[in-house]
């Protein structure tokens, strides 16, 4: 399995971590594929991909939450980055407007600026969407012009979505949302095209049943993996390699 989009660099994980990446290893994780959000971030989550070389590879990019007024000198630094280090992916990047939609514009901007990135470097994106699935694909489309792959991580929404987003080439990554009862995600991942499924945890966030609110880690994509095959009748083995091979594919491992 691979975990395509963990925070393990993250504090809540500074007293663990060689637990945590030991029980990934035993759950069956190959790699585990490590977002930035921000620029406090970039330190701690290079530090992480070289202590476990064999396993996490790193993205470069600037989340939609630390998006602010000086979001160009930020950029410009996030950007700097692609020069000194080898990275898998643009991300995390999008539109976030469950919190704040006071940067609102700085985030569109943000998000086009690294979408073109993406296109320059020839790297997929990832993309994080918190209600904003709905302007996301419509700043997508303007954008997309076969050039860009990448996923709209952390998939929570309905089919006519899922199908606009892999019209447009992009991936759905399935996470702990995808075993709550009350996600609605039980009648739409029966209906998903599974060459387009990649799994993830979004850890320490977002921790799938039965650990649904406590810290999430690597080791419970396979809980992700089991609630998809249980809900396609399919086998746990099926589902792995397919989502295995989408997401090697993708990020080019």
């Amino acid at each position: 399995m691979i975990d395509t989009h963990a925070h393990i660099y993250a504090t809540e994980f500074d007293n663990d971590r060689d637990e945590v990446v030991q029980r990934a290893r035993a759950a069956g994780i190959e790699h585990i594929l490590l977002p930035n959000i921000d620029l406090e971030s970039i330190e701690p989550m290079l530090a992480t991909e070289a202590a476990y070389p064999e396993m996490c590879r790193s993205m470069m990019g600037l989340h939609p939450c630390y998006v602010d007024g000086d979001v160009e000198q930020t950029l410009k630094t996030i950007y700097s980055w692609f020069d000194k280090h080898n990275f898998i992916a643009v991300g995390e990047i999008g539109i976030d407007l469950y919190w704040d939609k006071t940067y609102r514009a700085e985030q569109e901007h943000a998000f086009i600026t690294q979408l073109n990135w993406a296109k320059e470097l020839n790297l997929p994106v990832v993309i994080h969407t918190r209600d904003s699935i709905e302007e996301t694909l419509a700043l997508l489309k303007g954008e997309q012009d076969g050039n860009l792959s990448g996923v709209f991580h952390c998939f929570g929404g309905n089919l006519d979505e899922a199908k606009a987003i892999n019209d447009l080439g992009f991936h759905l990554g399935l996470g702990g949302v995808s075993t709550f009862k009350n996600s609605g995600m039980d009648k739409v991942i029966p209906e998903l095209d599974l060459n387009w499924v990649i799994l993830e945890t979004d850890c320490p966030y977002l921790a799938p049943v039965p650990h649904r609110g406590k810290r999430n880690e690597p080791a419970y994509t396979e809980l992700v993996l089991k609630r998809i095959a249980d809900v396609r009748a399919m086998s746990k083995q099926q589902i792995l390699d397919i989502t295995t091979q989408n997401a090697k594919s993708l990020f080019r491992l």
